[in-house]
């Protein structure tokens, strides 16, 4: 694999595969995945499609404790959040505690469940030692923004408190997700600073939706043909929105943040061929400049999603990189 890092005081940026083309592994998934665009679908059709991409029948072969709850959502009693914790088997300095990855899956804030990032989940706690929390969160449109962005953040304030509950150590707390994801992963440093919240050590941010805009290059570029389309994304804005006016609130376009400093230290992963690279190099550099340390990831050659393939090497790479970071921010 071909790959070098600039580092400057704030930053590391890592660049892999420099070649403009699609890469073979990106070919490869392009192959593999026959499906319908998202646009063109019912809410429900978009649901069924990404399950059927990505859940396996295949009995998993780790060696995690896997534990489904029910924590308490951020609106008052009677409110529950279903979450998903994976625990790897006790083991070194931190069996009685190992730090908790609080992860909030991909999907558009439409689709994307529990069961679609169970794979992706159970690789992470694996290649970063940790406890990984994947959060339910509320769906659009039956709940628009800001729903899920609250139910992030009562998942990440409900493991800096209750980590002890899955093996974890509510001292040391990341956030991240994938795409939509992602989104909420920034969101959700946003609040914890405003709010005096719950203190996060990390923030990982997968090929992340950040701005509520259209117009970037990545997005003229890449608009259609490899899996995450334009028309797709405006699909998935327009059930997540109640109202256009929303897509300013930086807690639905964190890059529209008029702050960024004094955020966790960040991970952000970003793929040439996908309507958000622009977006997620723009908040990596935001973040840079308002003085948070970031590693940015780049793959020039790869498309969406392609973090969720676990046989691809640019998979692995990144879930290496994602790792590495954790270790380094949760002091290990």
């Amino acid at each position: 694999m071909r790959h070098y890092e600039y580092r400057t005081a704030e930053a590391t940026v890592r660049v892999t595969d420099r070649a403009p083309d699609l890469h073979p592994e990106a070919e490869e998934i392009l192959n593999q995945v026959d499906l319908p665009p998202t646009h063109a679908l019912s809410v429900d059709g978009a649901r069924e499609a990404l399950r059927d991409l990505l859940v396996s029948d295949d009995e998993p072969d780790d060696d995690l404790t896997v534990r489904d709850l029910s924590i308490p959502g951020p609106d008052g009693p009677g409110t529950t959040l279903d979450v998903r914790a994976y625990t790897p088997a006790a083991a070194g300095a931190d069996a009685d505690g190992r730090p908790v990855f609080v992860y909030f899956h991909g999907g558009g804030w439409v689709r994307g469940d529990l069961d679609t990032h169970d794979g992706l989940c159970r690789l992470l706690a694996q290649a970063a030692d940790c406890v990984v929390l994947s959060v339910g969160y509320r769906r659009a449109p039956e709940h628009p923004f800001p729903a899920p962005v609250y139910d992030a953040y009562a998942a990440t304030a409900w493991a800096a408190e209750y980590a002890e509950i899955v093996g974890g150590d509510p001292d040391r707390i990341a956030v991240g997700g994938d795409s939509a994801g992602g989104n909420l992963a920034a969101a959700v440093t946003l609040l914890a600073r405003e709010r005096d919240g719950p203190d996060i050590d990390h923030q990982v941010l997968i090929y992340p939706v950040t701005d509520h805009d259209f117009s970037t290059d990545s997005y003229h570029e890449n608009a259609e043909g490899y899996l995450l389309s334009r028309a797709s994304m405006q699909w998935y804005w327009d059930r997540y929105l109640a109202d256009d006016l929303d897509g300013a609130n930086p807690y639905a376009s964190p890059l529209r943040a008029s702050d960024l400093s004094e955020l966790p230290s960040a991970t952000v992963v970003t793929a040439g061929y996908d309507p958000l690279r622009d977006e997620g190099a723009a908040y990596a550099d935001r973040l840079r400049e308002a003085g948070v340390s970031v590693t940015h990831a780049e793959y020039p050659g790869m498309v969406h999603v392609f973090v969720s393939f676990p046989e691809l090497s640019r998979s692995q790479d990144a879930r290496e990189t994602i790792a590495s970071d954790l270790d380094a921010a949760f002091g290990r």
